[in-house]
């Protein structure tokens, strides 16, 4: 049998090189550390059956549990380099509350605040009013949110919906994630047909029906606010394309946490729940469907990783960090929302219930799969960083 050129210099070990290059996708002692910390946090501070009753109000996001969160554990000012005020923290870092806020779908805004804003902030020119900004946010008693809506995906092109002219800002922008908690805006906008960001505080808020109501998504109206330009041209398409990548691949880490708390609570249901005097977990089709879903959130756990350390290391710029954002979240979505499902239906009637917290990560998963652009979206800009021909 002739072998291809091709195929046998990458069976030989001397010539193969790996796909993954210095990617390191184990947890470090630090990160270790800090999930410890920010899931013994949600433990105490967060009430499954107060969660749940919170979505009946006007108010469900959880203020006291983000102020802890921010100020006392310091995630608001994570990804803020120390000499900002911030811990010096990166995206491997960030990857790892967002899987316990993702177990927990808790009600806070740490990744449209302290990640996606945070990172637009940090991608513009360093500036008196930034730095300002960003020490209020690494200090965390200030929100801050990019003002677009929460689908809109890293490649997509520069909004118009908002002008800036004169100084003050008109327009709205529509659906997004957590814009009534936010006291600090960037503002996506145009002047003279130049892409500027500006910074803009002050602007009311209208919430919006959401699925996932522990993530509230509203309409924003600019009617003459006062604003700051903080970025300009190509500088400010590279923040907001920076901060939307960061996003969407750091969001992946997010439902990895969604889909791993759905198998681990289903499994431990399944093992006390019994029918016909044995434990309905020992019923061979309900394992395989379980081993369905363990090597989809295994699979994640390796694509989410690798997003987080490529993101940590590379520029957004580099095709090789934009490719495992895409291949993270094209993936993703998919997976959270299958193990969202079946812990839904593997926990029977009890499981239907408003009572039970399974239907927060199902909403939280189906929102998701919008989130920063659909798992289609990914795939077709996965086929044109792979150079593949359209189907």
């Amino acid at each position: 049998m002739t072998t291809h050129p091709d195929l046998a210099e990458a069976l030989d070990p001397a010539v193969a090189t790996d796909p993954l290059g210095d990617a390191d996708l184990l947890y470090g002692e630090v990160e270790e550390d800090l999930r410890a910390t920010v899931r013994d946090l949600l433990r105490d501070r967060l009430d499954p059956a107060a969660q749940v009753r919170a979505l009946d109000s006007d108010a469900p996001h959880d203020r006291t549990l983000w102020q802890a969160l921010a100020a006392d554990v310091g995630l608001a000012g994570l990804l803020v380099p120390e000499e900002r005020g911030g811990a010096g923290a990166s995206a491997r870092e960030a990857a790892v509350v967002l899987e316990e806020l993702g177990r927990a779908v808790a009600a806070v805004p740490f990744l449209t605040s302290a990640v996606v804003a945070t990172t637009a902030l940090l991608a513009v020119p360093r500036a008196a009013r930034v730095d300002d900004a960003l020490a209020r946010l690494a200090a965390g008693g200030t929100a801050a949110a990019l003002a677009l809506p929460l689908s809109t995906p890293p490649d997509a092109g520069w909004p118009s919906a908002v002008t800036f002219d004169g100084g003050v800002l008109r327009g709205t922008v529509t659906s997004v994630a957590d814009g009534e908690l936010a006291e600090l805006l960037l503002v996506p906008a145009v002047r003279d047909e130049v892409p500027v960001l500006v910074l803009a505080e002050g602007v009311p808020a209208r919430p919006r029906p959401s699925l996932d109501q522990t993530r509230r998504l509203s309409d924003l109206s600019f009617d003459g606010a006062d604003a700051t330009v903080v970025a300009e041209g190509e500088a400010a398409t590279a923040a907001v394309r920076s901060a939307l990548l960061t996003g969407a691949g750091l969001l992946a880490s997010e439902q990895l946490g969604v889909a791993g708390w759905c198998l681990e609570e289903t499994v431990a249901y399944l093992k006390v729940r019994t029918q016909f005097g044995r434990p309905v977990g020992s019923f061979q089709a309900l394992k395989h469907r379980l081993a369905d879903v363990w090597l989809e959130v295994t699979s994640l756990r390796a694509a989410a990783r690798y997003a987080a350390d490529r993101l940590s290391r590379s520029p957004a710029t580099d095709p090789e960090t934009e490719l495992a954002v895409a291949v993270a979240q094209a993936y993703g979505s998919g997976v959270a929302v299958r193990a969202a499902e079946e812990a839904l239906q593997l926990h029977g009637g009890i499981g239907m219930t408003w009572e039970h917290p399974v239907h927060l990560r199902l909403k939280r998963a189906k929102a998701d799969q919008l989130a920063f652009g659909t798992s289609g979206r990914h795939r077709a800009r996965i086929a044109a960083l792979a150079d593949l021909p359209p189907a």
